[in-house]
């Protein structure tokens, strides 16, 4: 059974373009990169469907639809931008960001086929002397008193540090403490009021002013332990013309030594408005902190992404796990330890940042609805990725090559069929690769196509790609019939072939007064002809192949190729084997030649397989109990002696000393049996049969249930007689039991009558 299953199963995968009963050339080839459709105008058949057009390409060229009039579109791709990726080293020459290649190639067009991958290569190359933008983001809190001291020399040795990795290189500085609900600080500290975002110094190359404006700051304070920072990094990811952001490499450095504050925090100070995502700067200072609730993970991490910026968080020892759970949910990003006054500030973002850099992580717009996409990766060293590892490469150096193959595939047309573009860029960069997608939801030949066309019934239809499509509320092959006239009675009767069968034969269904006949699993297989009464697949088998294997099924008889007979052309009329070194069949004697083409002795030359019929009679009866002498069987046929044998194989065959004839014969339940027959030496008639029926496989499952089945009754039967002759019926009387019977006797009855 779990056989049957499967090979079912592959069946139906098999079977997709018959089963989405297409009823033009677009819906046909929106089922599957198999289907295509016919266009010859004398495909079809009597009794076939218009949807019997769509099918797979191999079974129309064995219908006799040639190759020229299939039509069959397929996907293609036009690049239509492939600039080179850059080789530039340092020192040769600086060239503007926007002249910087490293993705390749930049823009291109998929033609998409339902079910057919368009593939192409994507280049990544990591360019030499690459545009940095570096934030620094400090969390001015009382707490990060030490840390503000050491980050004062911070601008000029970054800056010196950072020019062995670019010569392009600016910075910029930010600070943030809480939301603005109540001073903390008292009167004995020299601390500024909290502030949830300061935008101090704009992306500068000058890493002295950098330094004199940090040493300008001072620390404020907070009401609990964790900090303000998402609102901080919201703003620096949206307001990109404040910050100064630049289209290269942007890098936020967030420094803190406490927790941080998200979504729903708000609430606990009365803000209950989410955050919005848009930038509210003025002159340099977040307004909103007091209206908006602080962001979330999720919208922080769409942000970044959206603006190309990579976070590397500088935290102290304390709070590491926690910014690395983070890290694991903002693509793009690195976590570094600060030391105890952030002493080590430039080797982690020296460190962070070639991390940063030495992985490539590619991520795609939302995809319309029915497209997929796939990623394989081709990176360093022959290493090699699949599914969600095959969007990334790790160990990349400056100057190296990486390669992706993306495969993109629709499994439907869109509602509206119109192009739909995406973009796949890699993340942390600013470029990307913007492609548009075409969808093929029609065949070329529907441009042709002839509006209310004569063909199709006096213009109900559109005449295209060899067939009518119909007009709405218009049914038919040739659109003859409106939709409310499908049931009719007197269009019925056209469709029974008599008063006596059923519409179309139970094998289809009557459309304006015409069979169409219905479709089978296998598309091999079909209902034909006027009342859908032929098939051909119901045709006699031969070791278990229709016809043969010599032949091929026409309204259920089998036509036999040359040099082949009988009903499941399974006699071979070849006689080569036959000739004698005279040239002359069977030595010119009288013999019998059977499908083995062997020679046998009989009353006249013959090239046939029919066995006589007595014989067969009585093989029948005395081997199997069955057939029309089984009642007479004794005292007709006991003139030859039985031999039973277990298979074919252990026939005897020719070449022994007396003639043989090989027989192979059915019964009424379909089966077949095999035999020989022949006259030994002693002149005594001798038959070899085979001792069990060679059976269809249903029929022998059918023969063995019904078996079953008489057997259980018998049983039951048996079992119900037995217990009722055992029974013992008691006969005590109900004691609530009342009869229905009352007696009632007339007084007078017996007195004399009185005279008068």
């Amino acid at each position: 059974c779990t056989l049957w299953l499967i090979s079912w199963s592959g069946f139906r995968k098999r079977n997709e373009c018959i089963k989405a009963n297409a009823k033009s050339c677009g819906e046909c080839i929106q089922v599957g990169v198999k289907c295509g459709w016919c266009m010859d105008p004398e495909f079809l058949k009597q009794g076939e469907a218009t949807s019997t057009r769509c099918d797979e390409l191999e079974s129309l060229r064995k219908r006799g639809c040639s190759s020229a009039m299939v039509e069959n579109p397929r996907g293609s791709q036009l690049v239509l931008k492939d600039k080179a990726v850059t080789n530039r080293n340092q020192g040769e020459g600086k060239l503007r960001p926007e002249d910087i290649t490293q993705i390749q190639p930049q823009k291109l067009t998929l033609s998409l086929r339902s079910g057919e991958p368009q593939s192409f290569n994507l280049k990544f190359k990591l360019a030499e002397d690459y545009p940095i933008d570096l934030y620094y983001l400090m969390d001015l809190s009382y707490s990060m008193k030490d840390h503000l001291e050491n980050v004062k020399n911070l601008g000029t040795q970054l800056m010196l540090e950072m020019s062995k990795i670019t010569s392009d290189f600016r910075i910029g500085f930010g600070s943030f403490v809480e939301k603005k609900l109540r001073n903390p600080c008292t009167g004995d500290q020299n601390c500024t009021s909290p502030f949830s975002y300061k935008n101090l110094l704009t992306l500068t190359r000058n890493g002295q002013e950098f330094n004199t404006l940090v040493g300008q700051q001072q620390i404020s304070g907070n009401l609990d332990s964790p900090e303000g920072g998402f609102d901080a990094i919201m703003q620096v990811a949206v307001c990109g013309e404040h910050i100064g952001w630049r289209n290269v490499t942007r890098l936020l450095v967030f420094s803190t030594d406490a927790g941080f504050h998200f979504a729903g925090d708000g609430k606990l100070g009365g803000i209950v408005l989410p955050n919005d995502g848009k930038c509210h700067l003025e002159n340099n200072m977040y307004t909103m902190s007091h209206y908006y609730d602080y962001p979330s993970i999720a919208h922080l991490v769409q942000k970044l992404s959206d603006n190309n910026i990579q976070t590397i968080f500088a935290i102290t020892e304390e709070f590491q796990p926690v910014y690395m759970e983070l890290k694991n949910l903002i693509p793009k990003s690195a976590v570094g330890t600060l030391s105890a006054n952030s002493s080590n500030v430039i080797n982690l973002i020296i460190d962070a940042y070639n991390s940063l850099s030495s992985e490539v992580i590619l991520e795609n717009s939302k995809l319309p609805e029915g497209v997929t996409i796939m990623y394989q990766s081709r990176c360093k060293n022959g290493v090699t990725g699949e599914g969600e590892m095959g969007r990334k490469c790790s160990n990349i150096s400056i100057g190296d090559e990486v390669f992706f193959i993306i495969s993109i595939t629709a499994k439907q047309c869109p509602k509206m069929g119109k192009p739909e573009t995406i973009k796949i860029k890699p993340l942390g960069f600013n470029e990307e690769v913007e492609i548009t997608l075409n969808f093929i939801c029609e065949c070329d030949c529907h441009k042709h196509g002839i509006e209310n066309s004569e063909i199709c019934h006096n213009g109900n239809g559109t005449y295209e790609c060899g067939a009518c499509r119909c007009n709405e509320g218009r049914i038919g092959r040739q659109c003859e019939c409106s939709t409310n006239e499908v049931t009719s009675e007197d269009l019925d009767k056209s469709c029974r072939k008599d008063n006596g069968t059923d519409i179309c034969s139970n094998n289809g269904d009557c459309v304006c007064g015409t069979c169409e006949c219905k479709k089978r699993e296998n598309p091999e297989e079909r209902y034909s002809g006027k009342f859908c009464e032929c098939d051909n697949f119901n045709c006699d088998r031969s070791n278990n192949k229709l016809c043969g294997g010599h032949g091929h099924c026409e309204c259920r008889v089998c036509i036999c190729d040359a040099n082949w007979t009988g009903s499941a052309c399974d006699c071979s009329l070849d006689t080569t084997t036959c000739l004698a070194s005279n040239k002359q069949i069977c030595n010119g004697l009288l013999f019998f030649v059977n499908h083995n083409a062997k020679c046998m002795l009989w009353s006249q030359v013959l090239v046939t397989c029919q066995c006589p019929v007595f014989h067969r009679e009585c093989v029948q009866c005395r081997a199997f109990g069955t057939g029309e002498k089984k009642d007479t069987c004794e005292r007709d046929c006991s003139y030859f002696n039985l031999i039973k044998v277990k298979d074919r194989g252990k026939l005897p065959q020719p070449g022994q000393a007396f003639p043989l004839m090989h027989c192979k014969e059915r019964d009424a339940n379909d089966c077949w049996f095999y035999y020989t027959y022949a006259v030994n030496n002693k002149t005594e008639k001798e038959v070899h049969v085979v001792e069990t029926l060679d059976c269809p496989a249903g029929l022998a499952l059918l023969l063995i249930w019904k078996l079953l089945m008489i057997i259980h009754d018998r049983r039951e039967f048996a079992k119900f007689e037995k217990e009722k002759m055992n029974a013992k019926w008691d006969t005590q009387e109900n004691p609530i039991y009342k009869s229905p019977i009352n007696k009632f006797q007339n007084p007078n009855y017996g007195h004399k009558a009185v005279v008068l």
